[in-house]
């Protein structure tokens, strides 16, 4: 639940929301996205995924998957996507291809490779 809380605040952050807006937007309470992002709401339901899923711009089958519910895109590589879109929100392909080379350029000039 702690990685899910700080994919989400992540997220929220990222679209300049906060808590109230989030409220607002959703119709959920502040009190309960606050315990969501702080891991204390042990399984957000999938319509409150949902709802976030869609005001952060974030894919709902990861956040089920974070959550704990089984989702076609359960694996690390999905994980590890939506983590990169809290922080950055969508990317087209060629930004995409541009952030991976500058990653590659990175990772060489540290010796890491992965």
């Amino acid at each position: 639940m702690a990685r899910l809380g700080k994919t989400l605040t992540a997220a929220r952050e990222r679209k300049g929301l906060s808590l109230r807006d989030v409220e607002r937007a959703t119709g959920l309470s502040n009190a309960y996205l606050s315990q969501i992002e702080n891991g204390k709401i042990a399984s957000p339901s999938p319509k409150v995924l949902h709802k976030i899923a869609i005001l952060y711009e974030l894919s709902y089958a990861a956040l089920m998957s974070q959550a704990g519910y089984p989702a076609g895109e359960s694996d690390r590589a999905s994980d590890d996507r939506l983590r990169l879109a809290a922080r950055l929100g969508p990317t087209s392909p060629e930004e995409e291809d541009a952030l991976a080379e500058y990653l590659a350029f990175l990772r060489s000039r540290t010796g890491r490779t992965r």
